[in-house]
């Protein structure tokens, strides 16, 4: 049997996700983004094959997505990650019509066509404060691990706004808030509010009127996954690895684009 890996290469972490012939994912595997794309795009693989008990040359197909797709040299395929999102979205939740993607980087709104092709989508502005990045400012400000703070936020009595949209100046109004005596609590959930505020603008610019898949790193944070059913009003659908829809959704288009490259052969 052969396989195919979806590697999606973002921002901040690396996700690999491998599937066999019928689109079941037999194994997967993340690693914090370095300079080397590819070093660490195949260093990533190599633990996915690992975990699968795999062969590399059992994979016959690499689609690559993510911020450093063009420069993993092994790829069959780049593919962009608004389109993969989308598509792993959809085999997650078929009946949802909108995706939010929250990284490192970026965050992308995006409504859904049948098959869960892209409609429209919108991203915040190049600002950290717009995404998983300023939450990472916030915490290393704050002094708390990175990986706690979605459930500090859930502890929170009352909750803080910050309504800069640059995160400089949201900075500022998290070094007031602590002088002012604000809990370490009041202050993260005020960011996670702030951020599904921000989240939510972009939604409402794609038609958002139904539930919304909410995958990419950001969403393992359960006071974030919080804030967003507090403010959009709408059903919050969860992956159980969030952070690797994206690298799934390249896996499915990979598979789809290497029968059709099958079928074409054949024919001839």
């Amino acid at each position: 049997m052969s396989f195919v890996a979806g590697l999606d290469l973002g921002a901040g972490s690396t996700k690999a996700v491998i599937i066999d012939q019928d689109g079941r994912i037999v194994a997967d595997s993340i690693r914090r983004t370095g300079a080397d794309f590819h070093a660490i795009g195949r260093a990533t693989l190599d633990e996915a094959y690992e975990k699968g008990g795999l062969r590399p040359e059992e994979v016959v197909y690499i689609a690559t997505t993510g911020f450093g797709r063009y420069i993993f040299d092994d790829r069959s395929i780049q593919i962009t990650d608004l389109t993969c999102a989308a598509r792993g979205a959809h085999a997650l939740f078929p009946d949802a019509r909108f995706v939010l993607d929250m990284g490192a980087q970026s965050t992308r709104a995006i409504s859904l066509r049948e098959g869960g092709k892209v409609r429209s989508f919108r991203t915040n502005e190049k600002c950290a404060a717009g995404s998983g990045g300023f939450l990472e400012r916030v915490a290393r400000y704050l002094e708390v691990p990175l990986d706690t703070i979605g459930e500090i936020s859930a502890a929170a009595r009352d909750p803080q706004p910050i309504s800069s949209v640059c995160a400089v100046l949201a900075e500022t109004e998290i070094i007031n808030h602590v002088s002012e005596g604000r809990s370490v609590a009041d202050i993260i959930c005020g960011a996670h509010l702030s951020l599904a505020e921000r989240a939510l603008s972009q939604l409402k610019r794609v038609a958002f009127d139904g539930p919304v898949v909410f995958v990419g790193g950001v969403a393992l944070q359960k006071g974030m996954v919080t804030a967003c059913e507090a403010k959009f009003g709408q059903p919050v659908y969860v992956p159980e690895k969030p952070s690797h829809v994206v690298a799934y959704g390249a896996a499915l288009l990979g598979l789809q684009r290497l029968s059709k490259r099958s079928e074409q052969e054949v024919a001839v």
